[in-house]
């Protein structure tokens, strides 16, 4: 382009010829003035100065990794960061010292942060805690009640909800209360629909778990799901992640259905939720169908809260700072060396033994046995303490 400028082309002639703007055409004939094409320096750079006005000098950036170093070694305080830095500048007259952000961004460039980044590390799979429900060999159902909700007028609510992990097949069921009579009944008409799941996942509120007033007892709902040959899971306390599927319905819910009409009373609420729940499975039907199979209810079945339990129930808890875990009113001892980490206590009522299984996000695919020991549900008879304890 330069070349043809300097034959007698005009710039617009120039720039058509090499389809670009005129002003890139002229952009390198005042780059190249009068000197020979071979020796013009043709590498592009940014307009302006080639250093910013405000940078600062190298001697400027080697004084503050001296002043750090002194002070990492000599201060009194034992403070050598940004603002240390600063100060002592400041003490020492030094005329315009770095702003404190200044000085972060030259230790961040020479290397002089003793801090360490934190490193993300992705998220084990889901259901990674039941190895047979990450490999898709189970289905799980977990449930949660959302509480404290009133209509206009005064009419309190409480909503049971549940949600299959693979299926994603939603359930709510709103009612006045939720006790554990509702929950067991409520599941019950929900599984001789749908069929049995091998997981049923609670949090740790007493109508789930049942009123732990003494040890070693199993409360309604886990008698009738292990009465269905359903494993129980419970949720470590305080812990995120394991009921993030039916939270996530619960606010759902909530959004969708509870916020969005005005109810006039309960039926009305339950008419709704019926209708959302029904259009979320529609939505999910492939999904559903695609989860790992169910079992049939068993047609002859019949509660019996008198019979002694037998299967499995899962507890997951977080050790304490002596490697002990606690369920059932009872404590139980680890690891001394997994301390103020997961555990899956693994209760086999029909083998009497708990297994502790110890669990790490960063590794969900090694879950070693840390202790086995026996342990075994004492033949009772069931007791649902009201107001008076058993004689």
């Amino acid at each position: 382009m330069v070349e043809m400028v300097r034959r007698g082309a005009t710039l617009r002639e120039a720039a058509r010829r090499f389809d670009v703007d005129h002003v890139t055409v002229a952009k390198w004939v005042a780059r190249a003035e009068d000197q020979r094409l071979d020796r013009v320096d043709w590498s592009d750079r940014p307009s302006g100065p080639r250093a910013p006005h405000n940078r600062v000098s190298c001697a400027a950036e080697e004084l503050v990794l001296d002043v750090r170093r002194e002070l990492h070694e000599s201060s009194d305080l034992g403070e050598f960061g940004a603002r240390a830095i600063r100060d002592a500048l400041v003490a020492r007259g030094v005329a315009s010292p770095p702003s404190v952000r200044t000085i972060g961004r030259i230790l961040g460039r020479r290397g002089a942060l003793d801090g360490r980044v934190r490193v993300r590390r992705p998220p084990p799979p889901r259901g990674w805690h039941l190895p047979d429900l990450a490999a898709r060999r189970a289905e799980l159902d977990s449930f949660d009640v959302v509480e404290d909700l009133v209509i206009e007028g005064g009419e309190h609510v409480d909503v049971l909800t549940g949600v299959s992990f693979h299926g994603g097949m939603t359930a709510a069921w709103p009612m006045h209360r939720v006790p554990a009579v509702a929950v067991v009944e409520t599941l019950v008409n929900h599984w001789r629909e749908a069929g049995l799941p091998t997981y049923a996942q609670f949090d740790n509120d007493r109508r789930f778990q049942g009123p732990q007033r003494w040890p070693d007892s199993v409360g309604r709902v886990t008698r009738a799901c292990l009465g269905l040959g359903v494993c129980v899971v419970f949720a470590p306390p305080r812990e995120h992640g394991f009921q993030n599927d039916v939270e996530r319905f619960n606010s759902l819910w909530q959004q969708k259905v509870w916020r969005r009409f005005r109810h006039p009373d309960l039926a009305g609420l339950c008419a709704r939720s019926r209708r959302y729940v029904e259009a979320s499975r529609h939505r999910h039907a492939a999904r559903i169908d695609a989860a790992p199979p169910r079992r049939p209810f068993p047609n002859t079945w019949r509660l019996d809260l008198q019979r002694h339990p037998s299967g499995r129930v899962v507890f997951l808890r977080r050790t304490d700072d002596e490697g002990r875990v606690s369920f059932n009113a009872r404590e139980f001892d680890v690891d001394p060396r997994w301390v103020r980490r997961l555990v899956r206590c693994d209760v086999d009522l029909d083998a009497g033994r708990v297994r502790f299984f110890g669990l790490r996000r960063a590794e969900p695919n090694v879950q070693s046995l840390l202790r086995e020991t026996p342990y075994s549900i004492p033949r009772r008879m069931f007791w649902e303490w009201r107001s008076h304890p058993p004689r």
